[in-house]
């Protein structure tokens, strides 16, 4: 009996699958996509409805012939890829290359990897879903025809190496938009009065309350002296409780994890880039070697806006919380979470595959970033099936008045909560990153009641400009504002950084010089395709294609019109920053010439206007107000090997590295290090960063003495 075979996009899969699938089925990768449009040109022919000249990718050309070569016997071939638009593009370009009259095609689906599923979607494969291929082919062609106009236009006008894209350069707009905001920001000043009051008995613990209320308005004190008159008037008042309110509240879990909430909460509590954290929730989605289980996918699809979840899975976790919490923690139905709108309703959110399989059980099997990842998805699923947890809530009015004038001209409002029920709070991954959910717990008081006023205390604040947008909130705000899709949001972080347009300052986003730039001056010449709601609008115009509804040529075509001719007027009119510069105050220090204040694409310098003679340059800013300010030069504590002069930190587009301070006239230069030991046993070299035609990487200092590198940088050990 011949086999059948079936493709996958990863070798992890390949060894999961021939696990369950048994010897009748040849299991290989395609590694990703082998057709695409080709990298030399744009690969579109818009006269003729857009179509794409798909090519062979030259380093995928081995794999495909030894696909072909497997395929020629099989009269079934499965494809087997990922369970999304990309996913199903893969296939369609698979089937076209692999099947003929003589064997057939079969696309089969599944989002998780574990038996029961994969048994199922080989019972059940089905043709493949054009509608899906369409939205993909329109989206990759709506990105080559930006990416293919917009590129070269800056690099002439701007700097070679540029890039620009669809999302790409809207989410980079929103950094530096709000960049702009905190940079225009002007704090004000206000203060706040808080009463530290005690029952008269004095048995009670003392307890905190605002002022809330001056004649029936919000309190507006703006500086130190309305703060402390209004103290000297307060202090000698009677405190009488004027009203008291207690109510229940019911706290409910939380949904299972799309793929959004899953980085933004893997940045907020693990601190894991959105890159990092889609690359460690894909092994486990595509199986690791459990012991005696051998391989298996631990969670399901890691992308999906979906916050649905199988009968299976409820049941399972319903099991599970009765037999290790009891009966009062499950609740009577399953919660049902609220759906983002058009979010594929066919997917689930992610979860484990089997919530029996604790992560302590399995901590032995899993490398420290898969054991946390996974905890925090186990935790947030088991607790998405919990009861909720219910509170009683307490909020008192206190008037502060005076014996002759029993107005309430003067309101404090104390607040608290206690725990009575704590529902899915029973499960956490971290006490410490709960809030003590009985803080601010009142005395028991009754209406009319007096207080004694312990001491009235006045504190100053300022308000707070927009906080920058870190891998959590930057995630956060495209996926709220429909901007890309799960699938999207790691790469269009990634790009930005890589290309220097934004840097990560402990977690948070600053954009360059040159993401500054690039950005005025997309933003001037193509405003349509800058607009945030417009690249919304594709979105939803995408997810139309794929249900069918709408004609992926016709949105194209709709696209192209104005694109084009604003990409004819930005050829003649957008700003040539190669030639832009301005006559300082500063002598260069080699020649005596007179310093220009220059662009380039890795942001703004002096250079000298003795160029290309004198090469001296140094790095400047300029100011808010317009003047040329000199840039400090970011020093550090070695010399420099060939001349003895201080070291100095410059970046290049490859990052961090060390230069002589001397430059031009000593070009000694060396990786930047990472102050992180290596760990080869018996090497006493530090891990430097390097780069290669595959991209960065760490190497060891004592190269070529040690050949140790790595990808990730290790823990700094002691």
């Amino acid at each position: 009996m011949s086999k059948s075979l079936v493709i996958v996009e990863s070798p992890a899969k390949c060894r999961t699958l021939s696990k369950f699938l048994g010897e009748n089925f040849d299991v290989v990768a395609s590694m990703g996509h082998l057709i695409d449009l080709p990298s030399s040109n744009m690969g579109v022919d818009i006269e003729d409805n857009f179509k794409p000249n798909y090519v062979v990718i030259s380093k995928r050309k081995k794999i495909l012939k030894e696909l072909k070569d497997k395929a020629q016997d099989k009269s079934i071939i499965y494809l087997a890829t990922d369970p999304d638009r990309e996913g199903e593009a893969i296939s369609w370009h698979l089937g076209r290359e692999l099947c003929n009259e003589h064997s057939k095609g079969l696309r089969v689906e599944f989002h998780e990897i574990t038996r029961s599923a994969i048994d199922a979607a080989f019972k059940n494969p089905r043709e493949l879903d054009m509608n899906k291929v369409n939205a993909q082919q329109s989206r990759r062609i709506l990105d080559r025809i930006v990416g293919y106009n917009l590129s070269p236009l800056l690099w002439k006008k701007v700097g070679k190496g540029l890039s620009a894209g669809r999302v790409q350069s809207v989410a980079l707009r929103l950094i530096v938009d709000r960049e702009h905001k905190i940079k225009g920001f002007v704090p004000e000043e206000y203060w706040e009065i808080e009463a530290q009051l005690q029952k008269i008995d004095d048995k009670s613990p003392a307890f905190s309350a605002k002022l809330n209320q001056i004649k029936g308005k919000k309190p507006q004190i703006k500086d130190q002296k309305q703060a402390q008159d209004l103290v000297e008037l307060l202090r000698p008042r009677e405190y009488i409780l004027i009203d008291v309110k207690q109510q229940q509240k019911v706290r409910k879990p939380p949904a299972a994890y799309t793929t959004s909430k899953m980085q933004q909460d893997a940045f907020n509590r693990l601190r894991f880039p959105a890159n990092k954290t889609m690359r460690v929730a894909q092994q486990l989605y595509e199986g690791l070697e459990l012991g005696s289980e051998g391989s298996l996918g631990l969670i399901t699809y890691m992308r999906t806006d979906s916050t649905t979840i199988s009968n299976e899975a409820q049941a399972e976790a319903r099991e599970y919380i009765k037999k290790e919490f009891g009966p009062k923690y499950i609740p009577k139905h399953p919660h049902k979470a609220k759906q983002k709108a058009r979010a594929q309703q066919a997917h689930e959110a992610i979860r484990p595959t089997s919530v029996n399989r604790q992560p302590k059980e399995i901590r032995k099997y899993l490398s420290t970033d898969q054991y946390r990842l996974y905890e925090l998805i186990w935790v947030r699923f088991l607790q998405s099936q919990m009861s909720s947890a219910v509170f009683n809530a307490t909020t008192a009015d206190i008037s502060a008045r005076l014996q002759a004038d029993p107005s309430d001209d003067y309101i404090f409002r104390a607040t608290g909560s206690q725990l009575i029920f704590d529902g899915f709070l029973k499960v956490r991954q971290d006490e410490g990153d709960e809030k003590d959910e009985n803080a601010g717990h009142l005395p028991r008081m009754a209406k009319d009641e007096g207080l004694k006023l312990i001491d009235l205390i006045p504190s100053q604040h300022f308000t707070k400009p927009p906080a920058r947008f870190s891998d959590a909130s930057l995630v956060k705000e495209l996926e709220e504002k429909d901007i890309g899709r799960p699938s999207t949001y790691a790469p269009i972080i990634s790009t930005i950084v890589d290309r220097h347009y934004v840097e990560r300052k402990s977690g948070y986003f600053y954009p360059t010089d040159l993401g500054m730039v690039v950005t005025e001056l997309l933003v001037k010449h193509f405003p349509q395709v800058l607009s945030v709601s417009f690249t919304a609008e594709m979105e939803d115009e995408l997810d139309k294609v794929e249900e069918g509804t709408m004609d992926w040529v016709q949105v194209l075509k709709d696209f192209y019109g104005p694109f084009n001719k604003s990409l004819s007027q930005a050829q003649v009119k957008m700003k040539d920053m190669k030639k832009e510069h301005i006559r300082t105050e500063y002598k260069c220090e080699l020649c005596g010439k007179v310093m220009l204040f220059r662009w380039s694409k890795r942001g703004t310098f002096l250079g000298c206007s003795g160029f290309p003679k004198c090469k001296s340059t140094k790095p400047a800013t300029k100011a808010e107000d317009g003047s040329i300010q000199v840039t400090e030069v970011e020093t550090i504590d070695e010399a420099c090997q060939k001349c003895g002069k201080p070291m100095i930190v410059k970046y290049s587009r490859r990052g961090k590295f060390l230069s002589c301070s001397d430059y031009p006239r000593c070009k000694n230069a060396k990786p930047f290090p990472t102050g992180v030991k290596c760990p080869q046993p018996g090497c006493d070299g530090e891990l430097l960063n390097r780069y290669s035609r595959r991209g960065p990487f760490y190497g060891c200092s004592r190269y070529p003495d040690c050949k140790y590198t790595a990808r990730n940088l290790p823990e700094k050990t002691n």
